[in-house]
């Protein structure tokens, strides 16, 4: 005991090695007690040395080789940190006792599993005095533990060096609970060349491994056992057993890291044409799911359809599947697998023909070009109920750029194309403009009246509380205000139901701290921030001037609550886009006047910034005959054309000609307070620069005060303004509450569609459109602020052509032609923007429908280059649809497609397309490089 004490290791081995062995045992009983009486904490405080002598001391006086086999196995909680103690204790036994340590210990993991350390004294011992390594599974994977840890090359050649390998390889590949790795699998089949395993084992087992793995695991060790050919073929049942489970978890789609792992196993169990078809369904319902697993469907029904295993019927469901697919890369694979099987099967042209015209449907040019092409290739073998079908195709699907060729092609007239005028000019030709179609704009939404009962107000309330929405919440303020004075107490009954649940607290004010007005008619305790109470309008803060603008509403209307001094609130929006009616607004006043009220400052001047301007003298007389101080400051707004509007310009703006304005982000300015307008201060601060506004912690910025769609009702006549002031805050649901209010569409308004159009497709493609049916779409100030952002890749131009592309789709051609026309100059000036040759695609779909002409000098160079790129064809193309005479196209600069008729209305637009417009241009500048005919 002393020698442990002192954590005398070499000291302790000696004195085992001099004790006999009831000596030794007679040491036992103190050790152990010194073992119990330290326990884990006491364990901790021992130095390395220590440990190791008292685990050495207490293994060394077992008195037989039973109880030191025992004691290995179960015998210690704590042991010391490496194993090399336990093998010099053993080598002080001889040979006899430690042979039977080894069986011993085989017995008792059969019967428990113990530390993998065992396997280590154990294979010590074996490879010292020969005697045979148990058998067991846990000495048997202790063993193979000892040779994973390297590279395939590196357990291969480990293994070689091991005498005990030839005896336990064998042994391995029978036991099934053994763990395996794709480097030991790699190192087997070297082994198996050997003849020192069974290969059919091998095989057996690998298969075994992989039928139970995800794909990602299961991989590497199919890979590290390739099969051969007569293995390939013996092994059908069981691969195509594999296939069918991979199959199944494809079927359910997923993400590329989800999907690709199964894809890569179902190619590498390389499953002949003969085993795939049994599958054919599953290979088909492959093509309506994502673009990689399609394109693995599609792979396997071509190889199948090589092997003469795929019926017409089924090729053809395939291609209406695939061929209207938006993934042009998918699509291209489609053709050119038709175009394949049309060279190699002639008779097969005619269907061949009628399935690749489905792709004259396309919304991409290239595509309908590539499909148009392998028409033409296979015309000469297809008969004459083909090229009706064809010409059928061709006139419901194909723009009048494409049609022109298609005719030429089939035998028919061309949609659109040129009639003789008779006005012998010379050209004798006449281009037709198609007709514009623009959203039908059903004038504004009015809204309801007062709320007329308690229950009414809870109901509005639960909406903004909900939805956020601004009709809800200025009913409901209105009706909080009308109902409390009527009667309290049963307005409190009714809202209690809404007052259940608390809205979540938010750095500015919104309109969901409604509630604390609610909460502070009923009496009830304020909400909770942090523990602490907190009810904005007592205890919070606003942090941008609208917000300031709202809680100063809140706050005053509950002082009239309590005072019962004004019966209503005057400023009620009658119009959803939060506008106040000035016949209505003059009749409210004069109301006020017969009760001698006079109206809340702050409600009076969020009344006047919702009033419209008017002409109606009627409304004016009436306002003028008002005598209250409300009453001769809204007639003195009506004469005085209220709020003026201020340019949101930036200052460096290139106004002559926006598409001149260099890269860049060109914010919009934010107005400034120079107007001077007779308000409160709070009031006023929403009509100046935002910035003035400063939170007690120091400023803020959007992203502590976000724009809210209440910013617009705010100012419902003022769009521009509240588009410069939110700047990059507007989302989808505020730009579409812009597009609808009222006043000048600026540049502010124009560069917040910019922007969305590479973020929020159909929120901004729904905005363009609005501004277009409204007459205030300048289509050259958004041309030059499209240019800018995606010059300085602030815009993403794949997006931007989508979006234009989908705004085309719905028929608007002469809308987005009035963007693109003035865009193209700078997009292709130097070296052209990414997805420069989607960009004039798209302009020769628009430019042929509404027969635009007038030449692009830009488009000229780019035609001029040699090379076969998708932006020199389209640019040449272009510059021959722009020319006055359409018969100058040449067929052979035809290359480069129009577009279908491919796309939808999107968002709010596509519940109403609206009626036909035939406009020549959209609203906005008059400085476009072309004309309009028709």
């Amino acid at each position: 005991m002393t020698l442990v004490e002192a954590g005398d290791v070499p000291g302790v081995l000696r004195a085992l090695g001099e004790l006999g062995a009831e000596q030794r045992a007679a040491q036992l009983p103190e050790l152990d007690a010194r073992y119990e009486e330290l326990g884990f904490p006491g364990w901790l405080e021992l130095t390395v040395e220590q440990r190791v002598a008292l685990a050495g001391a207490r293994l060394g006086c077992q008195p037989t080789s039973e109880a030191a086999a025992r004691h290995l196995h179960h015998g210690g909680r704590y042991v010391p940190p490496h194993d090399d103690w336990m093998v010099d204790v053993v080598e002080l036994f001889p040979v006899a006792w430690r042979t039977e340590l080894v069986a011993r210990l085989d017995e008792q993991v059969r019967e428990r599993s113990g530390s993998q350390r065992l396997h280590l004294v154990v294979d010590h011992i074996v490879r010292t005095t020969g005697c045979p390594m148990p058998e067991s599974d846990y000495f048997l994977s202790g063993w193979l533990s000892s040779h994973h840890r390297a590279t395939s090359e590196g357990v291969l050649e480990r293994l070689r060096e091991d005498p005990l390998a030839p005896k336990l390889l064998p042994l391995v590949l029978e036991r099934s609970s053994l763990p395996f790795t794709p480097q030991l699998l790699s190192a087997l089949c070297a082994f198996a060349a050997e003849g020192t395993v069974d290969r059919a084992a091998l095989v057996r087992r690998t298969f075994a491994i992989v039928a139970d793995a995800h794909p990602t695991a299961a991989l590497p060790y199919w890979q590290a056992v390739p099969l051969t050919d007569d293995e390939h073929a013996r092994t059908a049942p069981e691969r195509t057993a594999l296939a069918e489970k991979l199959l199944t978890r494809l079927l359910q789609d997923g993400a590329p890291k989800t999907v690709t792992p199964v894809m890569t196993f179902l190619r590498a169990l390389a499953l002949t044409p003969a085993e795939q078809a049994p599958f054919l369904r599953d290979h088909v319902a492959l093509l309506d799911l994502s673009s990689p697993v399609a394109s693995y469907g599609q792979e396997v029904l071509r190889e199948l359809d090589e092997a003469g295993l795929l019926e017409e019927d089924v090729l053809s469901e395939a291609c209406e599947r695939v061929l209207l697919r938006p993934e042009k890369k998918l699509v291209r694979a489609h053709l050119s697998w038709l175009d394949r099987v049309a060279r190699r099967e002639p008779a097969r042209a005619g269907r061949i023909s009628v399935c690749a015209a489905l792709a004259f449907g396309h919304p991409d040019v290239s595509v309908q070009e590539r499909a148009l092409n392998l028409v033409a290739r296979h015309l000469k073998n297809a008969g004459d109920p083909v090229r009706a079908q064809l010409r059928t195709a061709a006139a419901a699907s194909l723009g009048p750029a494409l049609a022109a060729r298609a005719a030429q092609l089939l035998g028919a007239e061309a949609p659109g194309a040129e009639h003789d005028t008779g006005t012998g000019t010379g050209t004798g030709t006449e281009r037709v403009t198609e007709a514009e179609v623009l959203p039908h704009l059903p004038g504004l939404r009015p809204v309801p009246g007062p709320v007329g009962t308690a229950v009414e107000v809870a109901q509005e309330l639960a909406v903004v509380l909900a939805d956020d929405d601004v009709v809800a919440f200025e009913r409901a303020l209105d009706g909080l205000v009308r109902q409390a004075r009527l009667d309290r107490e049963a307005l409190s009954r009714a809202l209690e139901p809404v007052m259940r649940r608390a809205p979540g607290v938010h750095r500015d004010c919104g309109q969901s701290d409604l509630y604390d007005v609610a909460a502070a008619v009923r009496g009830d305790e304020p909400r909770r921030l942090y523990g602490r109470p907190h009810r904005r309008i007592s205890h919070g803060e606003a942090i941008s001037p609208p917000g300031k603008l709202l809680m100063a509403r809140l706050i005053e209307a509950l002082d009239v609550i309590e005072s019962g001094a004004q019966p209503f609130l005057l400023a009620l929006p009658t119009h959803a886009t939060g506008a106040v009616d000035a016949g209505v607004l003059v009749e409210r006043i004069a109301d006020l006047e017969r009760a001698r009220v006079e109206p809340a400052p702050v409600d009076l001047a969020q009344a006047l910034l919702r009033v419209p301007l008017t002409s109606d003298e009627s409304v004016l007389r009436a306002a003028g005959g008002l005598r209250s101080e409300a009453g001769r400051r809204l007639a003195r707004w009506l004469r005085e054309s209220g709020l003026p509007h201020q340019d949101s310009t930036p200052e460096k703006w290139p106004v002559a000609d926006p598409t001149d304005a260099p890269p860049g982000l060109w914010e919009p300015v934010s107005p400034g307070p120079d107007h001077g307008v007779p308000l409160p201060p709070v009031a006023a601060a929403v009509c100046g620069t935002y910035e003035r506004g400063r939170s007690p912690g120091g400023g803020y910025s959007l992203h502590d005060a976000y724009a809210a769609p209440y910013w617009v009702a705010q100012l419902p006549h003022h769009r521009d303004e509240v588009a410069a002031y939110a700047k990059s805050g507007v989302d989808g649901r505020m730009l579409a509450l812009l597009a609808e209010a009222g006043g000048p569409a600026g540049y502010a308004l124009h560069w917040q569609i910019a922007c969305r159009l590479g973020e929020d497709r159909d929120s901004a493609v729904d905005a363009l459109l609005v501004l277009a049916a409204q007459g205030q779409l300048d289509g050259r100030l958004l041309a030059g602020q499209l240019q800018a952002l995606i010059r300085n890749r602030s815009s993403s131009p794949k997006r931007v052509v989508d979006a234009l592309r989908a705004a085309a789709g719905t028929g608007a051609y002469a809308t987005v032609w009035s963007v693109l026309e003035a865009a193209l100059p700078a997009l292709l000036r130097g070296t052209p923007v990414r997805e420069a040759g989607a960009f004039l695609a798209l302009a020769v779909e628009c430019a042929s429908r509404c027969a635009a002409k007038g030449p692009i000098p830009e488009v000229e160079v780019v035609a001029a280059r040699t090379g076969s790129s998708q932006t020199v064809k389209h640019a040449r193309l272009l510059r021959d649809v722009l020319r006055r005479d359409r018969r100058s196209i040449r067929r052979g600069t035809l290359t480069a497609l129009g577009g279908g008729q491919g796309g939808r209305p999107t968002g709010a637009r596509a519940a109403h397309r609206g009626r036909p417009r035939s406009v020549g241009r959209a609203g906005g500048s008059d400085a476009h490089r072309g004309h309009f005919d028709g």
